[in-house]
């Protein structure tokens, strides 16, 4: 038996560490030592405050949370780990520092990424998925809303289309200096735009996709809003320019690479993309695994990508 130490969330805005007794693994399993693991805090920000509606507790499970909706549960999805061969690679496991996975869900980890910088995976997976669905040509004008993680980097993959002009944009100016450094422009929304990706999950910022698409232009909704009710103007421009708009979930392979890329496909791909150094930047200062659940609510308030660490620099691996 491995003893193994898991971060739950027990009630809104409150987290625990719980020890968990491990069986030895099976056949089809492999043990995991935890190396560091990611907080997608649009997700994780809305597990914690108990934010996900009833009707999609199924919908919304991780693929190896514990517990269930609305709480206990044991949530997350962005863990990098090495197996008992020393192998290093992710996971789409909850914050823990030993577990037992699925060998087919145990994704190698290029030697060209560092730990680090690999526990973006999860959003670079998100963001690819989001390119697909957005089906971007060469020469289009796009506008990415919400300068955060998911947005960043989905504008990273379409600026390196040719032709192709990525304006992002969003509340904070600060973010103007990582838009440019991943191949984006940062201005206020421009008009007309080919195809907007909306990334900010407010209401204000779907309205303002509105504003600026073009006609018959297409607007990617990459936000997921919980059990949040936006109002939308719908009777404006909306049918007027005949736009659309377009869901983007990271549940399904987009419908563009539907059956020639399968889910584990799609992650390892996510990971060749992570060997470009310019994804550091998007990375906060680690805060050790032992400090998560008093950590855990200020992490959720705001930034880029929380890098939680297991007694083993992130980038020391």
């Amino acid at each position: 038996m491995t003893a193994a130490t898991a971060f739950w969330i027990e009630a809104v805005g409150h987290g625990v560490l719980r020890t968990e007794t491990l069986t030895p693994p099976g056949p089809d399993q492999t043990l995991i030592t935890t190396l560091a693991s990611g907080i997608s805090r649009g997700t994780e920000a809305l597990v914690f405050a108990g934010k996900i509606p009833p009707s999609q507790f199924d919908t919304m499970r991780a693929p190896l949370m514990g517990g269930a909706f609305p709480f206990p549960v044991k949530y997350g999805y962005s863990a990098v780990g090495h197996d008992p061969a020393g192998q290093r690679v992710f996971v789409l496991h909850p914050h823990q520092d030993r577990f037992l996975a699925p060998t087919a869900m145990c994704v190698p980890v290029p030697d060209a990424v560092p730990t680090s910088r690999a526990v973006l995976a999860a959003n670079m997976e998100t963001a690819l998925n989001i390119a697909w669905d957005a089906a971007c040509l060469p020469g289009e004008k796009v506008t990415v809303i919400g300068a955060g993680v998911v947005g960043l980097l989905v504008g990273s993959l379409l600026a390196r289309i040719p032709g192709t002009v990525v304006t992002m944009v969003d509340i904070d100016p600060s973010r103007a200096r990582l838009a440019r450094r991943l191949g984006c422009q940062f201005d206020s929304a421009r008009l007309d735009q080919d195809l907007v990706i909306h990334a900010s999950g407010s209401e204000s910022g779907l309205r303002l996709a509105l504003e600026c698409a073009g006609f018959e232009s297409r607007i990617i909704e990459a936000s997921w809003f919980g059990d949040a009710l936006p109002a939308l103007p719908l009777g404006g421009v909306f049918h007027s320019r005949r736009l659309r708009i377009i869901a983007s979930q990271v549940g399904h392979v987009a419908p563009a690479m539907r059956g020639r890329r399968s889910h584990a496909q799609r992650l390892a791909l996510a990971l060749e993309l992570l060997k470009d150094d310019h994804y550091d930047a998007l990375l906060e200062a680690p805060t050790e695994f032992a400090d998560l659940p008093a950590a855990m609510p200020r992490l959720l308030a705001g930034g880029l990508c929380h890098v939680i660490t297991y007694g083993t620099s992130p980038c020391s691996a």
